[in-house]
């Protein structure tokens, strides 16, 4: 068994591992059975040809001519055979490994949006990127790599049993030569093998420092950062080509012996062939048929081991990425079972308790309640734990203790769709999708219509911007919306969720990169959904959070008051002072 190192959460086996590909390969049976049915007709073509092609050579040395004749129109139609035969199936195992990689591909790709948040936080895109573009390839090519290589070794073995017919000490030396070079290529397989674990992990941090630099290249350059990221992405590249350089070097060197091995074994196979004829143990015509399939031979032991090579290369891959889809080293996300067929927006915590990782508790022991169709604020302090509060209530973290209800409900009992299906949250730095504008609100939902969009971002202040593009709903925005500014991209975040009209919307500093003017028609689009929707409002500037129906005030992970703006500028002293500093810096910017 080959096992991953020690290192890793878990060790999968080349059996757990095929075991787990193969139910791949059970999907796609049609592909599959007549790609094995051709390689099957393959292997037994190959097993034949050689004992018929000696037979041929015996023919011809031995100068009957009718015979040859008669054996060469025969080799001749087994070789057209074959060749359509492997034309075939090339075509049907392409057709296989191209939709098991796409299976692999998409079931990756969901586990990857099943991570939970907190181990998300913990990696490099490039650990997810690596095993989704390269480590997926890997799995799908075992299937074609393996049956390739079997049928070469089961063609070559042919060769092996027509020597062994024609003189058993020969057959006996190749296997000993066999057995010695297979263990200088297992020996270099390992090597290669313990080497190719260190560059993938390093290949992954490259890669994601790559992505930084093009999702970060405007800030690199503004903060003047390029020279110091450069050395960073220079030191990653330069370990990478490094380790590379040195599994070559490994490959080369052993090649190099092996090469020197066979050529050695080369001329001991003459001087064998030289005393046997002098003693009388073989014939000159059985020595030229041998020595012509010497090279076939060695062929076998050169599809062996890269038959090795292929089984070390998918183990370490298949372990990587079945170790994104189903082992413990990346944690999934936990839904119920229970369903709230229409919300209504009823929130309660009670009791919450939560922590990012080892790190302090961010809520400490908070409770509120909040009364559907109603707009409540939450304001205070940065690091006090509003933010933190909207994670939760999306569940894109657990609590450590307490309850989280949504309309009377434990969060923990129900599926994801009645949670993320229902709440919308807009973040201050919405990420927006390298698509166009249109395709930026059409992910959110399915056959959304031309009259929803343009409703949508009307509300959202941003159907004018939109038609005075070029291409109007059909524009490019670029990674991140680089083309777009804050506010913008800001707006396209709001239209995004008023389409997928869920009862429960979030507003995180959804208006802070919003001038004035824009800011102001985005209060009154939230003004226009008041009393429809849950209205949930995370605010610095407490100006625009003055004609909520409640404020709570949060503070070191609890909330310290709740109340109307004019009931709290009465009854809390913080809430005040915080109303004060506000005016006194509008005041001053002014």
């Amino acid at each position: 068994m080959f096992h991953e190192d020690k290192n890793n959460e878990k060790n999968y086996s080349l059996k757990d591992n095929l075991k787990k590909s193969l139910k791949y390969a059970k999907k796609r049976k049609k592909e599959f059975l007549l790609y094995f049915i051709g390689n099957l007709f393959l292997c037994i073509i190959g097993g034949i040809a050689p004992l018929v092609s000696a037979k041929q050579l015996l023919f011809l040395t031995d100068g009957i001519l009718g015979k040859f004749l008669w054996i060469s129109i025969f080799v001749f139609s087994i070789e057209i055979t074959r060749n359509f035969s492997g034309y075939l199936t090339r075509k049907y195992s392409q057709i296989f490994a191209r939709e098991v990689l796409k299976d692999i591909q998409i079931d990756m790709a969901k586990e990857v949006l099943r991570i939970e948040t907190a181990d998300l936080d913990k990696k490099s895109s490039g650990v997810i990127i690596n095993r989704l573009t390269n480590d997926t390839s890997k799995i799908a090519d075992i299937f074609l790599e393996l049956n390739w290589s079997i049928t070469d070794v089961i063609t070559n073995t042919g060769i092996l049993f027509a020597i062994f017919v024609i003189n058993k000490y020969i057959f006996l030396f190749y296997v000993f030569s066999i057995f010695l070079i297979f263990f200088l290529e297992r020996k270099r397989i390992n090597i290669r093998n313990e080497m190719d674990k260190k560059y993938r992990k390093t290949a992954e941090k490259t890669t994601g420092l790559a992505g930084e630099l093009v999702r970060g290249v405007r800030d690199i350059k503004v903060l003047n950062a390029g020279k110091s990221f450069l050395k960073n992405i220079n030191e990653k590249i330069t370990l990478l080509n490094e380790q590379r350089y040195q599994m070559i070097r490994t490959n080369r060197s052993f090649r190099l012996l092996i090469d020197c091995i066979r050529d050695i074994l080369d001329l001991a196979l003459i001087v064998i062939f030289i005393y046997m004829i002098k003693v009388d143990m073989i014939t000159i015509s059985s020595v030229v048929i041998i020595y012509m399939y010497r090279g076939r031979v060695f062929n076998l032991l050169s599809y062996f081991s890269d038959m090795l090579d292929y089984i070390k290369d998918f183990n370490l891959s298949a372990g990587r990425v079945f170790e994104v889809i189903d082992s413990d080293e990346f944690r999934k996300e936990s839904f119920g079972t229970g369903k709230i067929e229409k919300v209504k927006g009823d929130f309660e915590f009670k009791d919450v308790h939560f922590g990012y990782e080892d790190k302090q508790e961010v809520l400490k022991g908070i409770s509120f309640k909040i009364k559907h169709n109603s707009t409540v604020s939450f304001v205070g302090k940065s690091g006090a734990g509003k933010s933190t509060i909207f994670s939760l209530l999306a569940k894109m973290y657990h609590a450590k203790s307490g309850e989280i209800l949504i309309d009377g409900k434990n969060i923990d009992t129900l599926d994801e769709d009645s949670i993320r299906g229902n709440i919308s949250i807009i973040t201050q730095n919405p990420y927006i999708f390298n698509m166009t504008i249109r395709e930026n609100l059409e992910i959110v939902k399915d056959g959304l219509t031309e009259e929803e969009m343009i409703k949508a971002c009307k509300l959202a202040c941003l159907h004018d911007f939109i038609m005075s593009l070029p291409d109007g709903y059909d524009t490019m925005v670029g990674e991140g919306g680089l083309t777009l500014s804050g506010g913008q991209k800001q707006r396209l975040a709001i239209a995004r969720a008023m389409v997928q009209k869920t009862e429960i919307i979030l507003f995180d500093e959804a208006t802070s990169a919003l001038d004035n003017e824009t800011q102001q028609s985005i209060q009154e689009a939230i003004n226009n959904m008041k009393n429809k929707y849950t209205i949930l409002i995370i605010a610095h500037r407490l100006s625009t959070v003055i004609n909520s129906d409640e404020i709570m005030l949060i503070e070191d992970g609890k909330v310290t008051c709740a109340g109307s703006h004019e009931e709290l500028l009465k009854s809390s002293k913080d809430y005040k002072q915080l109303y004060n500093l506000e005016l006194k810096k509008n005041k001053t910017t002014s």
